[in-house]
């Protein structure tokens, strides 16, 4: 599927494998935009570019797929509208209203932790913005644009939960489970203090991790903190946070490796978002709805190389 091919729909993946990814199965949904975010950025009318860029091509064909999680309140999830919400997806219209497109020119697809480099690469979406960490493995397939957030990986437990408080209790407990997604910078960072490698469990969405927490095979969850904030406020009662982020995750914006020019353009258009307040808009009505949530800052960007 090519750009100039990509017609307008919403959609979302099922049961994507890396095999498949380049023949999407899709289910199509019908409507707007979220109604609990903020109003959508008006597309830029005079959006110009040079003939034969990322930029152009998008901006011609009136369309932009982009990949992004669907069950992380707060940053990307499919609620009862059928439309991903979030933080993530407000940057996404921002950046789409940087090169004339509205909202209702983008396709969002479903982009699970160990999938994002695969539906770059095979072109089956022109980015991924989906709470994903910048890191040197990922580069060696793909380009990041950003950081455009700052996030920590932190451990989430039942509410009557008193053995974990950190992840050095891990070791301590060796008969206590922790979950995350394949795929995941927290899946591998979380390793080091296992008391042994049964210890950890991984599914393929966070969701599953949740449903598993309810129902007793696991005793906690480790993914960045923003997002397990979001469970918690979803879950009122049944979760906390325990310990300090022991990490930090820069969030950056996949796209096809070596598309400097495309890189440029995303860091340009973050930046203005910044300026023109509509990047601490897209957080207070997504992510910092949620209670103990500060407005970031947008952090520098890295070099386009």
């Amino acid at each position: 599927m090519t750009r100039s091919t990509r017609t307008h729909r919403r959609t979302r993946t099922l049961g994507l494998t890396a095999a498949a990814a380049a023949s999407l199965l899709l289910l199509t949904a019908c409507g707007g935009g979220s109604s609990d975010a903020g109003d959508a950025p008006e597309p830029v009318e005079s959006a110009s570019f040079e003939a034969g860029t990322t930029m152009a091509e998008l901006s011609q064909a009136g369309a932009i797929t982009i990949g992004t999680k669907f069950d992380q309140p707060g940053f990307g999830l499919v609620g009862l509208t059928d439309e991903p919400e979030g933080f993530d997806v407000e940057v996404g219209k921002g950046i789409a209203a940087q090169l004339g497109l509205s909202e209702d020119d983008i396709t969002w697809v479903e982009a699970p932790s160990a999938q994002r480099e695969d539906l770059i690469t095979q072109g089956s979406v022109d980015m991924v913005i989906a709470t994903y960490t910048i890191n040197d493995t990922r580069k060696e397939r793909i380009t990041f644009a950003g950081p455009y957030y700052v996030a920590g990986q932190q451990i989430m437990v039942g509410a009557n939960e008193d053995r974990l408080t950190g992840p050095d209790d891990l070791r301590a407990n060796p008969d206590l489970k922790i979950c995350s997604v394949n795929g995941s910078t927290p899946s591998e960072n979380i390793r080091e203090y296992l008391a042994s490698p049964d210890q950890l469990v991984l599914f393929e969405v966070y969701d599953d991790c949740v449903t598993a927490m309810k129902n007793g095979q696991v005793q906690a969850l480790t993914t960045d903190n923003v997002i397990l904030t979001g469970y918690v406020a979803e879950n009122e009662g049944e979760f906390k946070l325990v310990g300090e982020q022991f990490t930090e995750e820069p969030y950056g914006i996949g796209i096809t490796k070596g598309d400097t020019a495309f890189c440029e353009f995303v860091n340009g258009a973050l930046q203005t978002m910044s300026e023109d307040g509509s990047y601490e808009e897209a957080w207070t009505s997504t992510a910092g709805e949620y209670e103990g949530t500060e407005v970031p800052t947008l952090p520098t960007a890295d070099p386009c190389v």
